[in-house]
């Protein structure tokens, strides 16, 4: 069975100042010393949780992008991570997932942090994205999405097959601006998801005060199908990279065949 290298970028962001961003995330990135697969940065990494769209935003054909792809493709990695997203008159914080080979999958963040005001300056999604490299399925999520168990919560109806049912996934990924005064939230939220859904987790925030002096602590996590915490940091920034097993995955849900007692359910658009 196939293990996954996943490295996640604990770091401080610039406020509103993407040049600056790309710069030093590409210094990390390309001085990652280990192989890796899949590099997770944080959420709007380019920018810090921003509520000036109108000033920020980018198209999919913009510099972000254009630079996820470049950075994807040098270092023969899957990057991700959100970034602001105008389209259509409407603006989205867009999480991306950009295959080295330049193709990529996106999810918009469904749930906005009205307490921010996000929900006046975005327009929420309503597809999720569960995307597939390894035989791994990954599910991408974006910060305030992790309060919500429901959106991402594991499906347990019968295959149209015939078959077996299967877990739909296998690791939930969320990037993040979470402050510190509601870390605690944060961190038994991300072991509630891996524990509930029988899955890898794999938070990542930043670290530091944004523009609006809101501190930030970081503790992003890696925690395992048994809630266990495989990795977390605080306070500072590191760039860590992590090999999850699918061996240990499978093991888990086999001893404990939880999931399979969860109920049905169907989630209106």
């Amino acid at each position: 069975m196939p293990a996954l290298s996943v490295t996640t970028i604990q770091t401080h962001l610039h406020w509103e100042d993407k040049a600056a961003n790309l710069r030093m995330l590409k210094e990390k990135i390309i001085a990652i010393p280990q192989p890796t697969e899949v590099v997770i940065l944080p959420e709007m990494f380019s920018t810090g949780f921003s509520m000036y769209p109108e000033a920020l935003a980018e198209k999919m054909d913009g510099d972000t992008v254009a630079w996820m792809k470049a950075v994807a493709a040098q270092k023969k990695i899957i990057l991700t991570g959100s970034v602001i997203i105008e389209e259509g008159g409407q603006y989205f914080n867009r999480l991306i997932w950009m295959l080295p080979d330049g193709n990529y999958g996106y999810y918009d963040k469904r749930h906005l942090f009205a307490y921010a005001s996000e929900d006046e300056r975005y327009t929420p999604g309503n597809k999720r994205l569960i995307a597939s490299v390894k035989g791994w399925k990954i599910n991408l999520q974006v910060c305030y999405d992790l309060r919500f168990p429901v959106w991402v919560r594991q499906k347990n109806y019968p295959r149209q097959d015939g078959a077996a049912n299967l877990p739909e996934y296998d690791l939930i990924i969320y990037v993040a601006n979470w402050p510190e005064s509601r870390n605690h939230a944060w961190k038994t939220l991300l072991h509630a998801r891996a524990i509930e859904n029988q899955c890898y987790v794999a938070g990542v925030n930043r670290v530091g005060n944004d523009g609006n002096n809101i501190y930030h602590s970081g503790d992003s996590m890696i925690i395992d199908p048994l809630g266990e915490t495989l990795y977390t940091q605080s306070h500072k920034e590191e760039v860590f990279t992590t090999v999850l097993h699918k061996e240990k995955l499978e093991a888990v849900r086999r001893q404990f065949p939880f999931w399979k007692d969860a109920d049905s359910f169907l989630i209106d658009p």
